[in-house]
């Protein structure tokens, strides 16, 4: 098969002068009047974008690059909030070949400069208020960063957008780009916690059209609404990428999280397929069903989640209150899309993360007289590896190539992640290695902990850890946040206790239930272990580096 056929195959065209770029498949191909993005302003105003507009100012942005004297691979960050000039920042970027990387607007001065230093980033998208506040006092150590433009406001040394973006000419033609040009970088933290750099190539974009369909079920014209911050990389495979190289109308709220706000938008705006995360649903779930029913939400078809493992109570939930299960799926930073999904017709298993997608071969191993060998009876626990291959697979950790190289072993790309595979091919989540917790011999994976907690009509939220102890080694310690107007008492904490044991018995209940009034996140939605873990050793919390990470946490 052609080039091209592989394409068309896949759902995309390619370039009419050969090769694949991530923009082109995005809007060039379908820059019609239909809605490419509608944004919802936080103080209330809305703005709708359409797929010409949107194609027309990422024209523009490329151009305003190319006349700073930008060439392919030069890195553009981006830090600011969900506003429209990021998602033109993110294509015309793309369609210039440059590499794109975005910034949690939430980040302090240090992530921004370690970021921006190690991805020698050359531009810098943001805001007068973020500029003057965590930047302006770093451009001195920051060598490589030539240009700083600003979406609103002025700044000493910086460029502003209307001037420079709004007044460049929209006529570009996209240059052939080879599949494995890079385009995005998503920084994710490791096990010593320094961030490493992802790097995904233009490739990628078959996987996200792809998954968008099997895993999403996205269809051309759908009303969709992605929750996730873009400086998260679902914000950005499946906040921007995938649902515009679909053909659907992208939602995208400027505004925090708030329970009738959300409500308001699924309802209003008549969303089809949604996809959120675990602690949105659990905000959602102590607020209690009552909000939801007084909505109509009947044209929701989809509901999926990501950033963490869904707990069952959740699934049910969803189909409790909304009408509909969230349907949970299984990726990390590092494959750049949804590898394993509970998919839309197929039965869901309430906790598990569902089966791999089609091209995705997925396996559980262990090793064996220094080999890896793939494990095939159903219920055993091992490491989750994917065989390499996949489109939207990084191509390297940015200036770590060891580090790289040690992701893969005899022919598998390993996950970090500890999980499971039942008898109809189902894969369950465990834990991640790093947060099993050895207890008196036994081997506990703090999600089915975190799981059976959540059942209890009290708790909202669970974490598990292991705490060190002089017998058993580690004991389980869990942490539990409970539903609002729910109030701490005795009786509550030797029910709590009794469920747990009722539920997962002696050998793997907590030992321990400590009530608190948050756990920590991180800014995509995933609990921080670790955190916990050093708040109980009394280390330092700025100084975690002793203790194990995920290779999948975000900042």
């Amino acid at each position: 098969m052609t080039e091209h056929d592989v394409l068309a195959e896949a759902g995309l065209d390619g370039l009419p002068g050969g090769g694949l770029n991530i923009a082109y498949e995005a809007l060039d191909r379908h820059a019609t009047d239909r809605v490419a993005l509608r944004w919802l302003a936080k103080a209330g105003g809305r703005e709708d974008v359409t797929y010409a507009e949107l194609r027309r100012r990422s024209a523009r942005f490329a151009n305003a690059m190319a006349s700073l004297g930008l060439s392919p691979g030069d890195a553009v960050f981006v830090l600011s909030g969900r506003v429209p000039e990021l998602y033109v920042t993110a294509l015309g970027a793309l369609r210039a070949q440059l590499v794109f990387c975005p910034l949690f607007a939430a980040f302090g001065p240090e992530p921004i400069r370690v970021r921006l230093a190690e991805g020698r980033g050359r531009v810098l998208v943001t805001t007068q208020r973020q500029y003057e506040r965590k930047v302006a006092a770093l451009r001195s150590s920051l060598p490589d960063l030539a240009h700083v433009i600003l979406i609103d406001g002025e700044a000493e040394g910086c460029l502003g957008w209307s001037a420079l973006v709004g007044a460049a000419s929209d006529a570009h033609t996209i240059a052939p780009t080879d599949p494995e040009t890079p385009a995005l970088l998503h920084f994710t933290s490791g096990t010593t916690g320094a961030p490493k750099g992802a790097l995904h190539v233009h490739g990628a974009v078959v996987h996200h059209h792809q998954s968008a369909r099997h895993a999403l079920d996205l269809r051309p014209g759908d009303t969709y609404w992605c929750t996730a911050d873009p400086g998260w990389v679902t914000g950005t495979s499946y906040g921007i990428i995938a649902p515009l190289t679909v053909g659907v109308t992208m939602i995208v709220d400027e505004a925090e999280m708030d329970v009738e706000r959300w409500y308001t938008i699924l309802e209003e705006e008549r969303v089809e397929v949604w996809y959120t995360s675990p602690t949105a649903i659990r905000v959602l779930i102590r607020a209690g069903e009552a909000l939801a029913r007084r909505r109509d939400l009947s044209r929701l078809r989809f509901a999926a989640s990501v950033g963490e493992p869904l707990d069952p109570e959740s699934v049910v939930w969803g189909e409790r209150a909304l009408g509909r299960p969230f349907h949970d799926n299984w990726w990390q930073t590092e494959t750049g899309g949804i590898m394993i999904a509970n998919v839309p017709g197929a039965p869901i298993k309430p906790g598990s993360m569902g089966k791999p997608l089609p091209g995705v071969e997925a396996a559980i191993v262990e090793e064996r007289g220094g080999a890896l060998v793939e494990v095939t009876a159903p219920g055993v626990e091992g490491e989750l590896a994917l065989r390499p291959g996949w489109p939207s697979m990084m191509r390297a950790y940015l200036n770590a190539p060891e580090r790289y190289a040690k992701c893969f072993r005899d022919g598998w790309y390993l996950s970090g992640d500890r999980a499971k595979r039942d008898a109809d091919g189902y894969f369950w989540f465990v834990g991640r290695a790093d947060d099993i917790i050895k207890s008196a011999g036994h081997l506990i994976g703090p999600f089915e902990v975190e799981s059976a907690l959540v059942e209890h009509a009290a708790v909202a939220e669970a974490a598990a850890i292991g705490k060190p102890d002089a017998v058993a080694g580690e004991i389980v310690k869990a942490f539990v946040v409970l539903h609002q107007g729910v109030e701490r008492s005795a009786a509550l904490d030797r029910d709590l206790m009794a469920h747990a044991r009722r539920r997962l018995g002696p050998a793997v209940a907590p030992r321990e239930i400590a009530i608190v009034e948050e756990l920590p996140k991180t800014r995509s939605g995933k609990v921080l272990r670790r955190l916990l873990r050093a708040r109980e050793l009394g280390l330092p919390e700025g100084d975690t580096s002793t203790l194990l990470t995920s290779k999948g946490d975000e900042p």
